[in-house]
């Protein structure tokens, strides 16, 4: 049987979904941060910057896009009936929002928290949420009411970073602030601390409850995984292999295996009973964000820095795992940085642009006055333009040393801006691709450059917290 994975960086297929007031279209379907199977493995839920996306697991076709937080989706919950997502959101919104997932609309809106919500967890029986927040809490809320349940639980002298029921709902398991690398237990009905587990040399970035309880996986940035015995609090072993931080852990749902993935773009698979390495998923070219079994444990669904959603599917034997692929719209190719036009009419992508290579990101682009020419700027420190009209790629600009941020053609086309990490702004003869200038001034990062409408004037933007304004020859504007 052959896999799948789809981007969710691409085509926009359904503009149809809610748009804010006065929007036209919606050309992509935004960054990915996590992803989730609905209980019954018929749905996967990915949180992205502009909503959560709902696919049908089997086809990968399209269900449906939620909308309402102010900022990108940054976590989420499927309630054990799969009827209810719970998700939070980034930066500035400190709430939890309720969605029903067959009439897809909103239900509930929580609030009580005085900073950033940062992770969620629903209780085996569905009807509380536990939260975690930046205001050093954890609260439970009552599903049906969306009432707080208890007063605000102070548990952490600082922000709380995850929090994880246990399959029998009985143990909240938590993790606190970036310097904090151990992992509290605490007794739902008593408000207590259990337990303190001690070991990570550095912080702790998720924990998953094995299916019977008994037995919790941690992933930290010390490049580790390590099991712990939930009754005694003992460590049980150190899993070694990544060669970067661990960002996501999770059990399969038989309990056997575990999948984790960090930043060296690698997902690994152990044996919970060894501890030995079954399986490395390698060849990726972002890191990996988010990590998730099917309820089957026939499926694992990733989510990488570069927008890619993929499924693997193996057999059941954990010891032959034939991994394969297949894509449900394109065929699979590595990533490669590119830039997308887009019918502003019907919303479609007209034209994908190449050329920018290795792992970049394109950083910003900037259309030629007339039109026909596209500016693009890349975390390599290059400069591409190519033809709008064929997509051929027509001149490479080199100069900078760190990424380009912005650029920005002058009003009569001959000239082109570009600003960097480098701290530098550089002019461009637009026609034969030759630098003209270095302009040197700010002391940070700059991030964005335009000119004036007389082009006689080209402003800069910086990090260092200033704008400065530079006037420039009458030779560079002629």
């Amino acid at each position: 049987m052959t896999l799948s994975f789809t981007n969710i960086g691409c085509v926009q297929d359904s503009p149809q979904w809610p748009l804010p007031e006065g929007a036209k279209a919606r050309l992509g379907k935004g960054s990915t941060h996590e992803i989730k199977y609905s209980p019954d493995g018929a749905t996967l839920a990915v949180a992205s910057s502009i909503g959560i996306w709902l696919y049908d697991a089997e086809s990968g076709e399209e269900v449906s896009l939620l909308t309402g937080h102010t900022n990108k989706v940054s976590s989420m919950a499927f309630s054990p009936d799969g009827q209810t997502i719970a998700s939070i959101g980034d930066w500035d919104d400190d709430t939890i929002r309720l969605w029903d997932v067959d009439i897809e609309q909103q239900l509930k809106t929580l609030t009580g928290h005085t900073g950033d919500v940062n992770s969620i967890s629903f209780s085996p029986d569905g009807q509380t949420i536990a939260s975690a927040s930046e205001d050093g809490t954890i609260r439970l809320w009552d599903v049906t009411t969306g009432r707080n349940l208890k007063t605000t639980l102070i548990w952490h002298a600082d922000r709380v970073r995850s929090v994880s029921f246990s399959p029998d709902g009985q143990t909240i398991a938590s993790i606190g602030d970036w310097d904090d690398d151990t992992i509290h237990l605490w007794d739902v009905d008593i408000e207590q601390q259990l337990k303190t587990l001690t070991g990570h040399t550095s912080a702790v970035n998720s924990v998953s409850f094995s299916p019977d309880g008994q037995t919790i996986a941690s992933a930290s940035e010390d490049d580790t995984i390590r099991l712990w015995d939930v009754g005694t609090g003992q460590q049980l072993k150190t899993l070694i292999g990544h060669t970067d931080r661990v960002r996501s852990v999770m059990f399969s749902p038989d309990g056997q295996m575990i999948a984790s993935a960090n930043e060296d773009d690698i997902i690994r698979l152990w044996d919970v009973d060894t501890g030995g390495e079954i399986k490395t998923l390698i060849g990726y070219t972002s890191d990996v964000e988010s990590v998730a079994f099917s309820p089957d444990g026939k499926m694992i669904a990733s989510v990488y820095k570069s927008d890619i959603v993929r499924l693997w599917h193996f057999d059941a034997a954990y010891s032959q795992i034939p991994f394969s692929q297949y894509s449900l719209l394109d065929d699979l190719l590595p990533f490669e940085p590119t830039v997308s036009l887009w019918d502003v009419v019907t919303g479609r992508e007209i034209l994908t642009l190449t050329g920018h290579a290795g792992r970049g990101e394109v950083l910003s682009v900037s259309f030629s006055p007339d039109g026909n020419t596209l500016a693009g700027g890349s975390s390599e420190g290059t400069i591409r333009l190519w033809d709008v009209d064929t997509g051929q790629q027509l001149k490479t600009l080199t100069g900078h040393t760190d990424d380009v941020n912005s650029v920005s053609f002058s009003p009569d086309g001959n000239t082109l801006a570009s600003v960097s990490d480098d701290d530098t702004i550089r002019l461009w003869d637009a026609a034969t691709g030759r630098e003209i200038l270095i302009l040197t001034g700010h002391t940070d990062d700059i991030n964005s450059v335009s000119f004036s409408p007389d082009g006689n004037t080209l402003a800069s933007g910086s990090r260092d917290g200033t704008v400065l304004l530079w006037e420039l020859a009458p030779t560079l504007v002629e």
